[in-house]
């Protein structure tokens, strides 16, 4: 499987962007797809994580209310729509895919720079 994060760039405080994850490859592999972000100097975290049929989205409660992932099966992507956005948003998003409940994430995009200025 492989992954494409797309859909970055800069934008205001409480301004909106959308990601887009493409996936290709192997994809009846996936079980779900996440949303990861990194700041510089910080650990990766969840943002937010979706079923590959698009049910059971969860999100980290620092997301919750402002962000909304959801599954377009006609594109074979998963999407990102981020509003509100705040400064402390600001980080390289990474999209990721695991093939059961029970492993780790991986086939890691190349992420996507988000820049929210205040």
């Amino acid at each position: 499987v492989q992954l494409q994060a797309s859909g970055g760039g800069l934008v205001q405080a409480g301004g909106s962007l959308r990601l887009s994850c493409e996936a290709s490859g192997r994809t009846y592999t996936i079980y779900s797809i996440g949303w990861f972000r990194q700041i510089p100097g910080k650990a990766r975290e969840s943002v937010a994580t979706i079923a590959w049929n698009g049910r059971n989205p969860n999100y980290a409660d620092f997301v919750k209310g402002r962000f909304t992932i959801s599954r377009d099966i006609a594109k074979n992507t998963v999407d990102l729509q981020m509003n509100d956005l705040k400064p402390e948003d600001t980080a390289i998003y990474y999209c990721a895919r695991r093939g059961s409940s029970h492993s780790p994430y991986g086939a890691w995009g190349q992420g996507t720079q988000v820049t929210v200025s205040s």
